[in-house]
């Protein structure tokens, strides 16, 4: 009895002492029976347990990123992601701190408690924004409106399809993963947003557009006379855009201009004719021309109502401004000077034009402070008034067009008229050297019905009358300006030229239309040359000069060919 009682108290005696012993331990080690990452780390000092964590391997999670319709699965140190092990020992030191003398003892005794603590995990925002910056870069883009087009095959307006625009919002995502390292399924918001211009849109716009292209007739009020435009030539009066019909203001004006030329019916000055070989006089005629503010005005409108087919153009009255009163005797006039051309090598056609062109000028008079007008002397240039078809330029080619050979006219009438020293008002030449105006080169003056015109002021101070010679059989054509000859002489030189290009190396085009095997040269190749003829004037008012320019174009040849058998 006595030995139990003193075997009792020594247990408690050493529970005690024990007890005391280890309440009063610290030797800079973590506790047993803690864990981090499944490594037990109890008895070991810190920088031991970061040794041991570091042995064992720790293996990013997989982390599936999902945007729109789009995912990825990366590994999470491609985002930033990094296991934090100084985080996680420093909670297995703060629990080993806060252990209790019982917990202690039971550590003593080898029964401690386990405890796991996960290894903590950070995520580098900067890192995490650049992989999901890389991973979506696809998405973002900007709206793509719907553009309208001509189509060129079905002779219509066309809308094309839109797509809206897509941002990715990394800035959310990056959030939302730094404040959850543990996640393993990352949204990334995805904002779309419509395109300025949707093709549901336009489609009204393009309806109307197409609406517009129809024929269309210009009739001048009061008058039989009209001009007609096909469709696709009223669908080049104005541009579909995105924000409607937009009118194209220089073409308008254009096409308008050569409408009038077509229905307008200029009054007549009184003239002379030739009858025989005797000039006769012509009694003036008055005449109706459209309203050219009105007119245009009418004109614009007609051109965006799809309904309107027909339109009626105001018109004026256009008088004369010489009467047959008022008509100079020619027997009194005197010959001021004479221009001069050749049309060698013209064929029958461009033969037909010249003769028809002078006998239509011959006989003008031009009033004292007036301008002589080739296109209003001549008239239309039509078939109605005597042309038929020749050579002309157009579009950038020598082409077959009606009145190939006025040209001829209108130089030999600039030639003489320059070297009456009247100023020049209008005057146009040709995209390229012409062959039939040699050797005098530059010196011409290319018109064109409507839109080209020649026009010199009669600043003699009396009427001139002019007066053409045609020799067909010698190819030779003159036209002479008669008046009450000025006081003062007049010196033409020759062309001055300042620079020249060689002409580009010859085109062949497919002709369906030829046989196999053909081949027929089109167009003729021309240097191109930048010239210049001065002239020189004097006169009771002194020395003046003045000058024209001209730029020809270097031309090609072109030469069409036969499909290939």
């Amino acid at each position: 009895m006595k030995v139990w009682v003193i075997g009792v108290s020594a247990a408690a005696l050493l529970g005690g002492a024990l007890a005391m012993g280890v309440a009063t331990q610290s030797n800079g080690t973590l506790a047993a029976g803690l864990r981090v990452a499944g490594v037990d780390v109890g008895g070991m000092t810190s920088q031991q347990a970061l040794e041991a964590l570091g042995t064992r391997a720790v293996t990013a999670p997989q982390v599936t990123v999902m945007a729109g319709s789009q995912s990825w699965t990366v590994g999470a140190e491609t985002l930033g992601w990094r296991a934090d092990a100084q985080t996680s020992i420093a909670a297995a030191e703060r629990a080993t701190r806060e252990r209790g003398v019982l917990e202690r003892v039971q550590a003593a005794l080898g029964q401690a408690p386990v405890q796991d603590f996960p290894l903590i995990a950070g995520v580098d925002a900067a890192q995490a924004k650049a992989g999901l910056n890389t991973l979506t870069a696809s998405l973002n883009a900007q709206p793509k409106n719907a553009t309208i087009l001509f189509d060129k095959a079905t002779k219509n307006y066309t809308v094309t399809a839109d797509a809206p625009g897509r941002k990715v919002d990394v800035k959310a995502a990056v959030a939302a993963y730094v404040a959850a390292p543990t996640l393993t399924a990352l949204s990334i918001p995805v904002t779309e947003w419509k395109a300025r211009y949707t093709a549901d849109q336009l489609q009204g716009y393009v309806a109307q557009g197409n609406a517009l292209i129809r024929p269309l007739t210009v009739q001048l009020q009061g008058t039989p006379r009209k001009a007609a435009l096909t469709g696709l030539q009223v669908a080049n009066l104005y541009w579909v855009r995105e924000t409607g019909i937009v009118l194209d203001d220089a073409t308008i004006n254009l096409v308008f201009k050569r409408l009038m030329g077509e229905v307008n019916q200029p009054a007549q000055n009184a003239r002379y004719a030739l009858q025989g070989s005797k000039l006769v006089r012509v009694k003036e005629q008055p005449g109706k021309v459209a309203e050219p503010k009105l007119a245009l005005a009418a004109f614009r409108k007609a051109i965006t109502d799809a309904a309107v087919k027909n339109v009626v153009l105001p018109g004026k009255v256009s008088l004369p401004t010489l009467t047959l009163a008022e008509l100079p005797d020619a027997a009194k006039l005197q010959l001021i000077t004479t221009g001069r051309s050749t049309y060698y090598n013209s064929s029958a056609a461009r033969r037909t034009n010249v003769a028809n062109a002078a006998a239509k000028i011959n006989g003008t008079v031009v009033p004292a402070g007036e301008d002589f007008s080739f296109l209003n002397s001549l008239g239309s240039i039509t078939s109605n008034n005597g042309f038929v078809g020749g050579l002309i330029i157009s579009g950038g080619r020598t082409v077959d067009g009606l009145g190939g050979g006025v040209c001829q006219v209108s130089t030999t009438a600039f030639r003489a008229l320059y070297q009456a020293g009247l100023p020049v008002v209008e005057r146009n030449q040709h995209s390229y050297r012409v062959g039939y105006y040699e050797p005098q080169v530059g010196f011409e003056a290319a018109v064109y019905d409507p839109g080209l015109d020649l026009k010199m002021k009669n600043d003699t101070g009396g009427p001139l009358l002019i007066k053409t010679i045609n020799n067909n059989a010698k190819s030779m054509l003159e036209v002479q300006v008669w008046g009450i000859k000025p006081a003062r002489t007049v010196t033409v030189s020759p062309a001055v030229i300042t620079a020249r290009t060689a002409h580009p190396a010859a085109k062949y085009v497919t002709n369906p239309n030829l046989r196999p095997g053909l081949v027929k040269q089109v167009d003729w190749a021309a240097d191109g040359f930048n010239l210049y003829i001065a002239r020189t004037i004097k006169d009771a008012k002194g020395v003046r000069r003045d000058k024209v320019s001209t730029i020809y174009k270097p031309w090609q040849a072109v030469f069409e060919m036969g499909p290939r058998s």
